[in-house]
């Protein structure tokens, strides 16, 4: 049996809509109990995920402070409980005192007799070192690196993805690339884990920058595109038009199961 195109729609099927758009059932009790516990977790689990992430943290630095620190200036000797924050708020004080030291000629001497002695070390000479550089590079206020967002293409042709924007290669890395052809460093980062994820040379006319802080860039990549940059979660979409089929004309689908059960029958 053919399906007549200028015929009328079958009930809950719109024009250009694949899906079916029927009256939606009632919702019963247990759905609605459901319903309820799933919109607590997404209350009560970002709070929950982000308490004890500060927790961690204030912690571990507590842990690490604590033993620099006499007992007599530590409030847990003079408090029935555990005060936590305190090794924080000490941590915070000492770097900002070691860079107005090293930001003055006697600070800046100490500091270059101590890069000094690191550079006759063989292995610790080229550790620091390269965590200096990237330390300075992504903490300089005048520096640009990981500060812009921008889309390329990864796996194939139409397939973009958000990187970080790094620098322009210097040196040995810029004589090995191809001539004619301006490249730019970027990161790729996975998800849902960022912190790992791919070094790229991509030709700068391929990049596509982005109007978004790096912020918003990791909110899209760790809740996978869900939430966009203004904060808001996007739902997924309920109906999927066919491109195929233009606006006001019907998509019948073919009974496969009778057409299939009527053809056994004969045979």
């Amino acid at each position: 049996m053919t399906a007549d195109p200028n015929s009328d729609p079958p009930s809950g099927l719109q024009p250009g809509v694949f899906f079916s758009t029927a009256p939606v059932k009632p919702v019963g009790p247990g759905a609605r109990l459901r319903n309820y516990f799933l919109t607590g977790i997404i209350v009560f689990g970002p709070l929950a995920v982000t308490a004890y992430i500060v927790w961690w943290f204030v912690d571990t630095v507590d842990n690490w402070v604590k033993p620099l620190i006499p007992t007599r200036f530590w409030p847990d000797t003079y408090f029935p409980m555990h005060v936590p924050g305190f090794g924080l708020i000490i941590g915070v004080f000492g770097l900002t005192v070691l860079g107005f030291l090293t930001a003055n000629l006697v600070g800046r001497t100490f500091l270059n007799l101590g890069e000094l002695i690191l550079d006759r070390m063989p292995i610790v000479r080229g550790l620091y070192k390269s965590l200096k550089q990237i330390f300075e590079t992504v903490f300089s206020k005048s520096g640009t690196s990981f500060r812009k967002v921008g889309l390329v293409q990864f796996y194939g042709k139409g397939i973009w993805t958000v990187v970080f924007i790094s620098a322009e290669p210097r040196g040995p890395m810029l004589a090995a690339l191809p001539e004619g052809i301006a490249y730019t460093a970027v990161f790729l980062p996975c998800t849902p884990n960022p912190t790992s994820g791919f070094f790229l040379y991509v030709p700068t006319d391929d990049i596509i920058p982005l109007p978004i802080t790096p912020d918003d860039a990791f909110k899209i990549i760790l809740s996978a595109g869900v939430v966009q940059p203004n904060g808001k979660s996007v739902p997924p979409p309920l109906e999927t038009p066919r491109p195929d089929v233009p606006v006001g004309k019907p998509v019948l689908q073919p009974a496969r199961n009778s057409l299939m059960a009527s053809s056994r029958s004969n045979k």
